[in-house]
């Protein structure tokens, strides 16, 4: 009997134990127990409490000044296509039928901006409001403003646009010099339309040169930047902005850590003719250079594998007037080293016309040293013709024609102003002006460039025509626009 009592109380003990161990799993449980704990891993005295992270006060203080960008453009539709045995044939109407033209359509596009001065300056990427018919700027607290164009550079793809604002938070410019590889940095954009987002990471490298323009200068940022952050500042530990967040690397269309910004210091004087004059003046020394590499420099005789190696001279440029030769190479700019050949542009770009300055070139084994005189840049990027207040006056998008945009474009014309682009509803397109004619006179008066044209329509009569006579397809014909 005893024998069996020892049984019982054995099995009754396996079996508590058992309830003990399964009961919670089969969640039977106190339901006030919580789920998760939150005591911390190691603790710390009160009085301690760890530092936040600098970026959390940054973020808070800069976002404010960081806008959301919308614009709208029209997107040209495909030309409809011709049966290949000729405009006569008779299979052109089951061409036109099943291959007929797409219609032009409004396609928005986002982007990125940050204020730089109180009064409602923005800066952001030309690619971002290139070809806008309409711009809106969304501010951090939900406030909508139109926005307008005060200038944008192509060359470096930089913007400024204005809003009708005062008293607006702004992002401080910084020295983009004074980077440094392995500095901490932080994007702000609006990333596939994700407002306010905020990301960082280091100063990858700088001086990128990525075949975007003669001007190249990129910081590379491992920061991430996606699409929509075109435009948005790259601000260092002090809370400056040191670039202009612009392109990616990707296969995908997403950010892989590869992300590149136009350095501020590119920016500042960029941004200081566009609020003066909406455009942009460049210097101009009329050679085209290229690498200078190790077997090149073994070639031209050269210690090492630097300066910038000119390729062909332009007739009638500063360089030729000067006494520079293809084959020779710069060395040095108005005694400034060029260590790369891609630093010659940007050297040249922003010397002011007119200066006189010294070429200290390498030429067959001696160095010489060659006065130049640094002429304008001309201007061939589209402009387009304004009157006061920023509003098109006719619109139309234009451009100079030169005796190279007619070669390239096979134009008949050597001389005048070429229509790039007519807005919708504008005058000039309810008068019949379409893109690709060449306006040679408004009202009996030549025209021969942009300037030209921008000078004849300031001197216009309120409410009178404008009669325009224009190249079109080999033909002429006179056009009147209202006012």
């Amino acid at each position: 009997m005893r024998r069996q009592r020892v049984v019982w109380g054995t099995a009754a003990l396996v079996t508590a134990l058992a309830l003990i161990v399964f009961i919670p799993r089969l969640g039977f449980t106190n339901a006030g127990a919580p789920l998760w704990t939150e005591r911390p891993a190691m603790s710390w005295s009160p009085r301690a409490q760890p530092a936040p992270s600098p970026w959390v006060e940054l973020a808070r203080t800069l976002k404010p000044a960081v806008v959301n960008i919308s614009t709208k453009r029209v997107q040209e539709g495909r030309s409809a296509l011709e049966s290949p045995f000729g405009s006569e044939s008779p299979f052109n109407g089951f061409f036109k039928q099943f291959f007929g033209a797409e219609p032009r359509r409004m396609v928005r596009s986002l982007g990125s901006g940050f204020v730089i001065n109180a009064d409602g300056l923005i800066v952001t990427n030309n690619h971002v409001v290139d070809g806008a018919r309409e711009i809106k700027v969304t501010l951090s607290d939900g406030r909508e403003f139109a926005a307008k164009v005060l200038g944008r550079d192509p060359r470096t793809d930089l913007a400024l646009v204005k809003i009708a604002a005062h008293g607006l938070p702004v992002i401080p410019l910084g020295d983009s010099s004074r980077l440094q590889v392995g500095e901490p940095v932080m994007a702000i954009g609006n990333p596939f339309g994700l407002e306010q987002t905020v990301t960082t990471g280091i100063v990858s490298a700088t001086g990128r040169v990525i075949g975007e323009g003669p001007y190249d200068d990129f910081i590379q940022t491992d920061a991430s930047i996606n699409p929509g952050n075109s435009g948005g500042p790259l601000i260092n530990a002090q809370g400056q902005a040191v670039g202009i967040n612009a392109a990616i690397v990707s296969q995908s269309g997403g950010s892989v850590g590869i992300g590149f910004a136009i350095p501020v210091n590119l920016a500042k004087p960029v941004l200081t003719q566009l609020a003066a004059s909406g455009h942009v003046v460049r210097g101009y020394l009329g050679v085209t250079i290229q690498r200078v590499t190790s077997d090149l420099a073994k070639s031209f005789a050269l210690p090492d594998a630097h300066g910038a190696l000119v390729a062909s001279v332009a007739d009638g440029g500063p360089a030729k007037a000067a006494g520079v030769r293809p084959g020779d190479v710069i060395v040095a700019y108005d005694g400034r080293p060029v260590r790369r050949s891609d630093e010659l542009p940007r050297l040249v770009a922003e010397t002011p016309v007119g200066r006189d300055v010294t070429l200290t070139v390498a030429r067959s084994g001696q160095t010489l040293t060659l006065p130049a005189r640094v002429a304008k840049l001309a201007e061939p990027e589209e402009r387009r013709a304004a009157a006061a207040g920023g509003k098109s006056a006719l619109g139309v998008a234009v451009q100079t024609v030169t005796s190279q945009l007619a070669q390239e474009l096979g134009l008949p014309v050597t001389a005048g102003v070429l229509v790039r682009d007519v807005e919708d509803g504008g005058p000039a397109a309810s008068a019949g002006l379409r893109p690709g004619d060449v306006i040679a006179e408004i009202d009996r008066q030549p025209v021969k460039s942009v300037d030209d044209l921008e000078r004849a329509l300031a001197r216009r009569k309120p409410g009178a025509p404008m009669l325009l006579f224009v190249h079109r397809n080999g033909a002429d014909l006179y056009i009147a626009v209202e006012a």
